[in-house]
C-alpha cells in the first residue's frame, strides 16, 4: 500500500492588499498555518510522503524570513516532502529556490523537484515531475512521462502544475498545458495536479488538489489537502479530501429593490463568524432609512468577521418623501438633496450618491437625540 498527501498552491508570502491591514495580516498567517495542519495531517496518518505540486511561494521576491517560516512550518512531518515549482516560483535562473538553497534553509528530508527527471520516493513509488522553468510554458512539460522508460517496477506517480487541455473553464489561462489523460498514457498511478485553486478531479487517476487556504471567493471546494491511498496500479487510486482551511470566504450579491431586500443583507451579515470572509456586492435602489439599517449591520458585522469587503458601486441611494421629512431638509438643503437624487444618474453617480450621504449624516448629527430634552 501507498499513502501520500496531495496538495498545491500554498502561496506562501501572498499579500492581500484589498483587506484592511489587520485582516490581511491574518489571512497572510493562516497560509503558514495550514502547513502546519498539513504537516500534522501527514503525521497523524503516517503517510510515506507529502506531494506538493507548486505554486509553493507567491512570489520570487518574498522575505528571507518568509522562506525560513516555511520551511520551519513544515517540521512537523518528518517523513519526506517533494516540491516542485509552479508559475509563481517557477525554477528561474535566480529563483527563490536558489535563494532557499543559499540561506541552508531547505531541510534533508525536502526534495525540491527542479528537473524533469524521476526518483524513488521511500522506495515505494517513482515519483514523475514536470517543474516549472518559467512562468509561462506553451509545451506540455509532462509530455516526458509518457516516453519514460522505467528501470523499475515501481508505480509511477506524476506531479506537474497547469491546466489540463479541455477541462478547466475556458476563462482560465491556457498556459502551461497539460495534455487530457496523460495519466493513462503515461501508465501512471496517480496524477498529482496544482494551479486550479479547488479541488477538482479529472479523471480516476487525475486530481488537482486545490489550495490548502482558501484565497478567493469562488465556490471551488477549496481549503483542502487529497490523502491518496494506492493499492495496485490496475486498480483507481482512492482519494479522500481532507479539510484543512481555517477560513470561510463567501461571496454575497444582492440587488436591492424593496425593504425586504435591506432586511436580507442584514440577516446575512448578523449571521457571520470569526471565520469568515466575506465580500459583499450590493446594486440597484435603497432609501436613506435602509442604507442606515445597511451600515449599522455592516459596523457590527465588521467587528465579527474575519474580514469583509463591501462593494456598493452601483447601489443608487433614493431618498423617499419620509427620509426628507425626517431629516427636516427644507428650503436651500432640501433643494440640494434633490438635485443630489438626480445627479446619480450623471456620468458621476458615486461622487453624488457620497455627497447625499454626507449630507444626510450631517442633517443626522444636527438632529436632536430621541429622549433629548429640547
Amino acid at each position: 500500500m501507498i499513502s501520500f498527501l496531495h496538495t498545491a498552491d500554498w502561496q506562501i508570502g501572498r499579500v492581500f492588499a484589498q483587506f484592511e491591514t489587520d485582516d490581511a495580516a491574518a489571512l497572510f498567517e493562516a497560509r503558514f498555518a495550514a502547513v502546519e495542519r498539513l504537516a500534522s495531517i501527514a503525521a497523524d496518518r503516517g503517510v510515506d510522503a507529502v506531494l506538493v505540486a507548486g505554486d509553493v511561494f507567491d512570489a520570487q521576491t518574498v522575505a528571507e524570513k518568509t522562506i525560513r517560516r516555511l520551511f520551519n512550518a513544515m517540521q512537523g512531518f518528518t517523513g519526506t516532502w517533494v516540491l516542485i515549482p509552479g508559475n509563481h516560483d517557477a525554477a528561474l535562473a535566480e529563483s527563490v529556490w536558489n535563494r532557499a538553497h543559499r540561506l541552508g534553509a531547505i531541510p534533508d528530508n525536502v526534495i525540491v523537484c527542479l528537473e524533469p527527471r524521476p526518483f524513488v520516493v521511500a522506495g515505494k513509488f517513482t515519483l514523475l515531475p514536470a517543474p516549472l522553468t518559467q512562468r509561462h510554458t506553451y509545451a506540455d512539460l509532462t509530455e516526458w512521462f509518457a516516453t519514460h522508460v522505467p528501470s523499475d517496477d515501481l508505480p509511477r506517480v506524476g506531479l506537474a502544475h497547469g491546466s489540463v487541455q479541455g477541462i478547466l473553464p475556458a476563462d482560465v489561462d491556457s498556459t502551461n498545458p497539460i495534455a487530457a489523460g496523460r495519466a493513462q498514457s503515461a501508465g501512471l498511478a496517480y496524477l498529482g495536479l496544482g494551479d486550479w485553486h479547488g479541488t477538482k478531479q479529472v479523471d480516476s487517476k487525475t486530481w488537482y488538489a486545490g489550495t490548502p487556504e482558501s484565497d478567493r471567493f469562488k465556490a471551488n471546494e477549496s481549503g483542502q489537502a487529497l490523502l491518496v491511498a494506492i493499492e495496485s496500479t490496475s486498480l483507481e487510486p482512492i482519494v479522500t479530501a481532507v479539510p484543512t482551511g481555517k477560513f470561510n470566504w463567501r461571496q454575497l450579491e444582492q440587488h436591492m429593490a424593496v425593504d425586504s431586500d435591506v432586511d436580507e443583507v442584514v440577516q446575512a451579515l448578523d449571521g457571520v463568524s470569526g471565520n469568515d470572509v466575506l465580500h459583499l456586492r450590493l446594486s440597484g435602489t435603497c432609501n436613506l432609512a435602509g442604507h442606515r439599517k445597511l451600515t449599522a449591520a455592516l459596523g457590527a458585522a465588521r467587528a465579527k468577521a474575519r474580514a469583509i469587503l463591501w462593494n456598493a458601486e452601483a447601489l443608487r441611494l433614493e431618498p423617499t418623501e419620509e427620509d426628507i421629512q425626517t431629516l427636516r431638509a427644507d428650503g436651500f438643503v432640501g433643494e440640494a438633496l434633490q438635485e443630489l437624487r438626480e445627479q446619480q444618474a450623471s456620468a458621476e453617480p458615486e461622487l453624488a450618491r457620497d455627497a447625499l450621504l454626507a449630507l444626510a449624516r450631517i442633517l443626522d448629527d444636527q438632529a436632536p437625540a430621541k429622549g433629548a430634552c429640547a
